[in-house]
């Protein structure tokens, strides 16, 4: 269950319906900072799952573009040495500077704290193992490559809805300490973060 869905069980649904984002005006702020903290402890975990997918679909890109007649359903070559993609391995995986500008928001690096995203990752992966794909053809990599894309689809949604509700969060917490709902005082005092 996700921290949206889990706040909405505890502090009640929105009007707007199931799957809508809690309403954060009715959550206390010792509620808000708890939901908050959730939110991102498991967008920490979706962006890891992210990076794996991604992952994985550069290094199917790469073995399909490494093959004459990519399209061809047969395996690879395998006059190439076995090491060869080991060895090719920091090239695919670099990420080329990105020219879009964003907000600069913090990230959370490090391994989840369960293991269902490489669970999940190795699962779309099928029968295609990264360690032998030369010797599978190329519509079983074209296969996998598109279950990874669509569950990174997937992915990314839960991911972004999650964001949304901590942004949410962060401006419900900001509104009330400008408006004097809540005192700086109060959380010098020892109250929760």
């Amino acid at each position: 269950m996700d921290a949206i869905s889990a706040a909405q069980d505890r502090y009640g649904r929105p009007s707007e319906g199931l799957g809508a984002e809690p309403d954060l005006g009715r959550l206390g702020l010792d509620q808000l900072r708890t939901l908050r903290r959730e939110t991102l402890e498991q967008e920490a975990d979706l962006s890891y799952l992210r990076r794996l997918l991604h992952g994985r679909m550069d290094i199917l890109l790469a073995e399909l573009d490494r093959r004459p007649g990519a399209g061809a359903a047969r395996p690879a070559d395998t006059a190439e040495p076995a090491g060869a993609l080991l060895e090719r391995l920091p090239a695919i995986l670099t990420d080329t500077p990105s020219t879009v500008r964003r907000s600069a928001r913090h990230v959370t690096l490090g391994p989840p704290r369960g293991q269902q995203s490489q669970l999940e990752a190795d699962a779309l992966m099928g029968d295609v193992q990264l360690a032998d794909l030369a010797a599978h053809p190329a519509e079983e990599l074209l296969a996998a490559l598109e279950r990874l894309r669509a569950h990174e689809r997937e992915v990314s949604g839960r991911r972004q809805r999650l964001l949304r509700t901590a942004d949410g969060c962060n401006a419900e917490i900001t509104r009330r300490y400008r408006d004097g709902e809540a005192r700086v005082d109060d959380l010098l005092a020892g109250g929760p973060l």
